[in-house]
């Protein structure tokens, strides 16, 4: 792994923060370490950031008792951009915020990525990270296109939900470093919870671009999802 002393600092612009701290409770088992087109779901979601050229440094966030095996995917797989595993929290936005106290000094910009999305590109965080320079702050994100209503408690359907400018967030999130760094204050100070990085940014009253993706990115939450994503590496090998 990279030594962030190593790292020339008028080069960094660019820190990634993978989370992968989850505990995977809806698959019954831990999915970041399942195998999918012979390699890990984190290891997939690694490479991305590694082989992406504006990142700079890695920092994965995840529990103690996987540490020593994600060193060893990094070091078996070239990975030469990982600089810290750290501990996650018990929340997301704890794993992050802790990911927040190690980037480098240096760094001017924080991705922000979830370990469970492992079909992620090097040209889509490419993608976001020019829209994050130019705004200062891009999520990748994709148009909902199903129907969408309303249930009671009782699961009966109550209103229609127009979709129209509706998008669903994605990773990864890009922002100025000062920009996340005084959202996630924020976020401590008046002690509330937020499930992504965007919406701790917009409670500052910032905007936030949207970066249209119309490729596959989704997260892996249900088994079925790693055997589609499995067919979706297989096929974009076939094509490369």
């Amino acid at each position: 792994m990279a030594s962030a002393s190593t790292v020339q600092p008028f080069n960094l612009m660019l820190s990634a923060i993978i989370v992968a701290a989850g505990d995977s409770r809806r698959m019954g088992f831990d999915k970041l370490f399942a195998t999918v087109a012979g390699e890990l779901v984190i290891a997939h979601a690694i490479r991305a950031f590694d082989r992406a050229s504006s990142v700079d440094e890695i920092i994965v966030v995840a529990r103690e008792e996987r540490h020593d095996e994600i060193r060893k995917i990094a070091r078996d797989a070239g990975f030469e951009k990982v600089d810290s595993i750290l501990a996650g929290g018990e929340r997301r936005q704890d794993s992050v915020r802790a990911g927040l106290h190690h980037i480098h000094r240096d760094a001017k910009y924080v991705a922000v990525h979830d370990a469970a999305r492992p079909l992620t590109t090097p040209e889509q965080i490419e993608r976001v990270f020019r829209q994050s320079e130019i705004h200062g702050a891009a999520v990748l994100a994709e148009p909902v296109n199903d129907t969408l209503k309303r249930a009671d408690a009782d699961l009966l359907i109550n209103a229609p939900v127009d979709r129209h400018q509706l998008y669903a967030m994605q990773t990864p999130q890009i922002f100025q470093r000062q920009l996340i760094e005084e959202a996630y204050r924020a976020v401590y100070a008046e002690n509330i919870s937020v499930t992504d990085e965007v919406s701790a940014v917009e409670r500052l009253g910032r905007k936030v671009v949207l970066v249209v993706n119309d490729d596959f990115n989704f997260k892996i939450t249900y088994p079925r999802d790693l055997q589609i994503a499995e067919f979706v590496i297989q096929q974009r090998a076939d094509r490369s």
